[in-house]
């Protein structure tokens, strides 16, 4: 069946917090939102017609997932992903945020000191810093509009005395898909001083043409045994208010830790609704999702075009995965925090401020462009007239 990614459907007064949420988030309510990582896609048919036969059952009791559940995530990463996981290694959370949160507590002591790659996902430095540790930064490298890690970097690092790593792979927001030879050398390192690895991969499904995702722990043995894979169906199926995200944690010790930890929130099975989802999206959603990357790269294509075209002072990194696009603005000339209120105030567009990602983010905003290409192009046009009356004195308001 041929999905219609073009058709526009209203998430207003969903509770949405991308399109309900504007006055609060952005301090203004007729913003065009092009920011929170969700996609304004419906989800793949299978999904929708699974969730309403189960809803028709009328009982939402206590649930966990069955042996089936289980099997279709087996299955989808080793269709998807080439990686044979084996069913003891699956580990329940409601989302991958709580599970950094509930694997720095586990896996490492306050004071204890944990690496990152800088610009990326504002929620690693939180999670890190809610629990007493030290964040160690070793920011990306950008050259000729490619982001590479800086090796010489990470092995002095790891070498003061960093305990783990959290590795976004896919980069989010960046778009990088690393490559086999990096994420090899970066695991010798991560070997070399015992370095234990969470390996963020929410995005890993959502991968462009000419690129392939490796799954960090499935380099090696030794890899393994000392890395946590976190993976879910939200991003790539559009699933994320369903809550249901699942750990593959190979290493026994590391496993029953973050069980423990869990256990003591009272967190311990997916909802119903969850398990429903993710084994529908698993087993019959590739269809959809093969069409929804030939559309999101059209979309790329459509923006890079544009900014050629219309808006030459505006860069965007090229991504090689991801619904994310990393615009650089840098050119023209304005402080981090007044970029970001001249994008909400003169624009009246709402993208993700780059500076809060962290070094390197700054002059830069994060777009979404899981949208129809109707809406993106009516973000474009509104940065466009935005920056075409820079000429005007008029200041910037803010209305927090």
């Amino acid at each position: 069946m041929k999905c219609d990614f073009d058709q526009l459907t209203d998430r207003q007064q969903t509770g949405c917090i991308k399109w309900d949420f504007n006055q609060r988030t952005f301090g203004r309510a007729d913003i065009l939102p092009l920011w929170v990582a969700d996609m304004d896609f419906k989800a793949p048919e299978a999904v929708v017609e699974a969730l309403v036969k189960r809803a028709q059952h009328g009982i939402y009791g206590y649930s966990s997932g069955t042996e089936s559940y289980y099997q279709v995530i087996i299955d989808w990463m080793q269709k998807r992903h080439g990686w044979a996981i084996q069913r003891e290694w699956i580990a329940f959370s409601p989302g991958i945020v709580p599970a950094l949160n509930e694997l720095i507590r586990s896996l490492t002591k306050p004071g204890e000191q944990i690496l990152i790659q800088s610009p990326v996902y504002p929620p690693f430095f939180h999670a890190i810093q809610n629990h007493g540790r030290e964040v160690v930064n070793s920011q990306l490298t950008l050259e000729n509009g490619r982001y590479t890690m800086d090796f010489a970097d990470l092995e002095e690092k790891f070498a003061s005395g960093v305990k783990m790593m959290i590795l976004c792979n896919p980069h989010n927001p960046v778009g990088r898909v690393w490559d086999r030879g990096e994420l090899e050398r970066l695991g010798q390192l991560c070997l070399a001083h015992d370095i234990i690895v969470i390996s963020d991969e929410i995005h890993g499904d959502l991968i462009y043409e000419g690129y392939q995702h490796l799954p960090f722990a499935s380099l090696s043995p030794e890899l393994a045994a000392q890395s946590i894979v976190c993976t879910a169906p939200s991003k790539t199926f559009n699933l994320a208010g369903l809550q249901n995200s699942n750990l593959i944690i190979p290493n026994a010790k590391y496993r029953q830790a973050f069980q423990a930890s869990l256990n003591l929130t009272g967190v311990h099975n997916p909802n119903v609704f969850g398990i429903t989802a993710l084994e529908a999206a698993y087993q019959y959603g590739l269809d959809w999702l093969d069409q929804l990357m030939k559309y999101l790269k059209g979309n790329v294509e459509f923006l890079m075009s544009f900014l050629d075209q219309e808006l030459p002072q505006i860069r965007a990194i090229q991504p090689e995965g991801t619904y994310l696009i990393w615009l650089d603005f840098r050119a023209l000339g304005m402080e981090p925090k007044e970029l970001h209120k001249f994008l909400v105030h003169k624009a009246g567009v709402g993208l993700n401020a780059g500076y809060s990602f962290g070094l390197g983010g700054e002059g830069f905003e994060r777009l979404n462009l899981g949208c129809p290409r109707s809406v993106l192009e009516d973000g474009l046009q509104r940065i466009k007239t935005a920056v075409m009356g820079l000429g005007d004195a008029s200041p910037i308001h803010s209305h927090d």
